[in-house]
């Protein structure tokens, strides 16, 4: 006689794999702007972008990359100043200057033509396992695990794998699982699917189990440990960081920027001068500058959270009728209209009404 718990486990799929393609196929996220048309250059873009970020804020920063990099060509043509312009806002900005980089790789190296395996995408700047996987699955049909945070999350529930996120004890399990879940055929769909399913069910807080296709087989789950796999990274409290910049215009109402260093926070993008929290702003303008200050105005100082550490940024608005010419090609002058790219805080601040206050 079939009880019935028999009968459900005959009804279920065999693998963890054709669970999660059978939820994919009626849930998933079959509309992302990279998949259509889905070609090895999107999805490097997109990949790279979707690190640290999230899809919903990716998206609007991907269709506008790709209206003005349509392909690899165009991006390792491109000046770093209009590549950094086009990602300034979305934040770790060494993604940006990696993807000019391995553009021209890419170009130079490989005519064109992304590589098809793991290991060459690996040899490309910025390029990690997870991401040359994702590369190599969603772009080719290259069977490649991957392991991004949303798939880490859920093969670690399924595992009830206890370990410290970012240790040994818990990254090579984590791929060993990765390689033995994903499937040899319709790879493409299954490691989108795995990445659908922890950002939509399979949370980092309040996932929605009940809805999981793969409850029946999460050993967190079945021990009411969900909430706790992964285990919470612990955190030191981010110490605060403090500086000064100063929002100097001039008669036309342009400002002054100033290109930041290559590497380092913001690296290669533009952004407002910066001098010493208690510097004499008149005696800075002048012997830095070259100008003779007629307005001086503090403006409200603005916080910015970095992974590390937390940055309180004081402004002070300088204005100046008789600006000299600034004979620097990483010191110049710019209207609001020819702005170049710069980091989200410094944007917020320069776009804040009292910045734009008339004199």
């Amino acid at each position: 006689m079939t009880t019935t718990a028999q009968t459900a486990t005959e009804r279920a799929p065999a693998t963890i794999a054709d669970a999660l393609l059978a939820w994919f196929d009626v849930h998933g996220r079959h509309d992302l702007p990279w998949q259509h048309p889905r070609s090895a250059y999107r999805v490097w873009v997109a990949e790279i972008m979707l690190q640290q970020t999230q899809v919903a804020t990716v998206i609007d920063y991907f269709n506008a990359f790709m209206a003005r990099f349509p392909d690899v060509h165009t991006l390792a043509a491109a000046p770093s100043d209009d590549v950094m312009a086009h990602w300034a806002g979305l934040g770790y900005y060494a993604r940006a200057r990696n993807l000019h980089v391995a553009a021209q790789a890419v170009v130079a190296e490989h005519g064109g033509e992304f590589p098809q395996d793991v290991e060459s995408l690996m040899r490309l700047p910025g390029i990690g396992r997870s991401t040359a996987g994702a590369i190599a699955a969603q772009a080719f049909g290259v069977w490649a695990p991957i392991l991004d945070g949303n798939a880490k999350r859920v093969i670690a529930r399924l595992a009830a794998l206890e370990a410290t996120p970012g240790t040994a004890a818990y990254e090579k399990p984590l791929w060993q699982l990765a390689e033995r879940y994903t499937p040899r055929t319709r790879v493409t769909d299954y490691t989108q699917a795995i990445m659908d399913l922890g950002a939509t069910l399979c949370t980092r807080s309040r996932p929605a189990c009940e809805r999981c296709p793969l409850a029946d087989r999460c050993q967190a789950y079945a021990s009411a440990r969900q909430a706790h796999i992964p285990a919470p990274r612990k955190r030191a409290k981010r110490p605060l960081r403090e500086t000064r910049v100063l929002v100097i215009t001039d008669a036309d109402n342009r400002v002054l920027l100033e290109k930041r260093p290559p590497s380092g926070i913001w690296g290669g993008l533009w952004s407002l001068p910066e001098v010493a929290l208690d510097a004499n702003i008149a005696e800075q303008c002048q012997a830095q500058f070259g100008l003779a200050v007629e307005h001086i105005t503090e403006l409200a100082p603005i916080e910015h959270a970095f992974t590390h550490f937390q940055l309180r940024i004081h402004a002070t608005r300088v204005h100046s009728r008789h600006a000299t010419r600034i004979m620097d090609s990483s010191r110049q002058w710019f209207a609001d209209s020819a702005r170049p790219g710069v980091p989200a805080p410094i944007a917020k601040l320069l776009d804040s009404p009292q910045h734009t206050l008339a004199l």
